[in-house]
């Protein structure tokens, strides 16, 4: 009998120490994808230096568990995990933007995201290490995981919001040691508000958003500023978008505009400071009809050049939006490689200084295919761009990009399981030659094939 009661009161604490984690309810969910690509040129140069075609497979997996305390508050987290190559070798410390650790730890796992999200009687937070970069349209949009509190307010048809987001630390600590963290404000910090209204009437909805930020980066003067010494940065900006609905139509625009100081130069240099004045503007429409579709789209994105002491080359098209598939798109950059060109004249990441135009078409002859063709032409803003962007410092004689003919389909397997398969030919232009005479370039091509479940 004692041996029964002692046992019983055991059962008893562990119920009780255990009764708040019972009350937490998990929810996952997650993406799978397994890819394989086909580039048949590893670059565009031509003149006998054209290298090898590349084949190979890549994957990755990525998971997302909402930790539910009430239906007020939780935590979120969320990691990647196997994204690799088949076979390929290990990455050493490979730095990854799209996340908050290298590419190194995405191999095998590597945590992105963890805060803590609270609905309260005066607005929803998130605080820790959450999505950033992300606004309106895809357009201009550059994932990446930051620590910030993120206020928002929902008050329909309104939702205002705010936040504080931290880029770079610096300061003192066990992994900033000196001669880093003996300086006192070597910080890098970004503040951030923004509004949106939803409206509805007849036959039109959409929605309209305004954001501005203020990016004060001070990080730089820990680091030699070659050739003049250190500086920092002080950058404004403003994003309006909107989204409309018109019938079978729906239509979308951004623009931003960016201002402020590209290099501050610190007092005693005699050196003038460098302004910025960028800026792009977005333009999609897409008339769905059911069985057929069409779209056209229109993009800018101011470029760089030496005419004055302003920096006008220093935003991009962001590595979310990937029109094509060899052009301005940054998966295929991220797993096949840059195609640099003569004299690095590399637009294959997100796209900068260019006049971006496309047209594309879609049918669906059964309910779970999508067949679409895309036919695009794209030219740089300026032939030599100073600062940023992934042409940094590449000059060139010509501005024509190419033209880009890709033909997707994707079929629907199931509810979470889809397969497409994607066929790309760049017709290549001669911004590509450098500022060289006698360059050449050569087309390229791609074949592209993708599984993705999602749950």
């Amino acid at each position: 009998m004692k041996r029964l009661f002692l046992i019983l009161l055991s059962l008893g604490l562990v119920m009780a120490f255990s009764a708040s984690v019972f009350a937490a309810d998990v929810k996952f969910s997650g993406s799978f994808y397994a890819a394989g690509m086909y580039l048949d040129n590893t670059s565009l140069m031509g003149n006998g230096l054209d290298k090898p075609s590349t084949a190979f497979y890549y994957q990755r997996m990525r998971i997302q568990a909402e930790f539910i305390a009430t239906p007020a508050l939780k935590l979120i987290t969320r990691f990647d995990a196997m994204e690799r190559i088949w076979g390929g070798p290990r990455v050493a410390g490979g730095i990854d933007p799209t996340s908050y650790e290298t590419r190194e730890e995405n191999e095998n796992i590597a945590f992105d995201y963890a805060y803590i999200w609270y609905a309260s009687k005066i607005g929803l937070w998130q605080v820790g290490i959450l999505s950033d970069n992300v606004w309106g349209t895809t357009f201009g949009n550059n994932d990446e995981p930051e620590g910030q509190i993120h206020w928002t307010l929902v008050k329909m048809p309104f939702i205002v919001g705010a936040k504080v987001v931290k880029l770079t630390d610096l300061s003192a600590s066990t992994t900033t040691p000196a001669p880093y963290g003996a300086q006192a404000d070597v910080d890098a910090d970004k503040y951030l508000a923004y509004g949106t209204y939803n409206f509805k009437a007849n036959k039109v909805a959409g929605q309209v958003g305004l954001l501005g930020y203020y990016v004060r980066n001070a990080a730089l003067r820990a680091f030699p500023a070659a050739p003049n010494g250190q500086y920092k940065q002080d950058v404004y900006g403003l994003i309006p978008y909107a989204k409309a609905k018109i019938g079978p139509v729906a239509i979308e625009a951004e623009a931003q505009y960016q201002w402020g100081k590209a290099r501050d130069w610190e007092d005693g240099i005699a050196i003038d400071d460098v302004k910025i004045s960028s800026w792009y503007a977005y333009v999609d429409a897409l008339a769905d009809f059911g069985m057929f579709y069409v779209g056209l789209t229109g993009a800018f994105v101011s470029g760089d050049d030496t005419a004055d002491d302003k920096a006008k080359g220093t935003l991009d098209a962001g590595r979310d939006w990937n029109p094509l598939l060899i052009l301005f798109n940054y998966d295929r950059t991220y797993w096949g490689g840059g195609l640099a060109g003569w004299n690095n004249t590399d637009a294959n990441n997100a796209m900068t200084n260019a006049l971006f135009g496309m047209v594309r078409a879609g049918v669906r002859p059964v309910k779970d295919l999508d067949i679409m063709m895309a036919v695009a032409y794209a030219e740089a803003d300026k032939k030599y761009n100073r600062f940023g962007g992934t042409a940094l410092g590449a000059a060139t004689l010509n501005d024509e990009y190419g033209w880009e003919v890709d033909v997707t389909a994707t079929y629907k397997i199931t509810n979470n399981l889809s397969y497409m398969l994607g066929v790309g030919y760049l017709f290549t232009g001669d911004y590509y030659e450098g500022s060289a005479a006698g360059q050449d370039t050569q087309d390229n091509f791609i074949v592209l094939n993708k599984l993705t479940l999602t749950f």
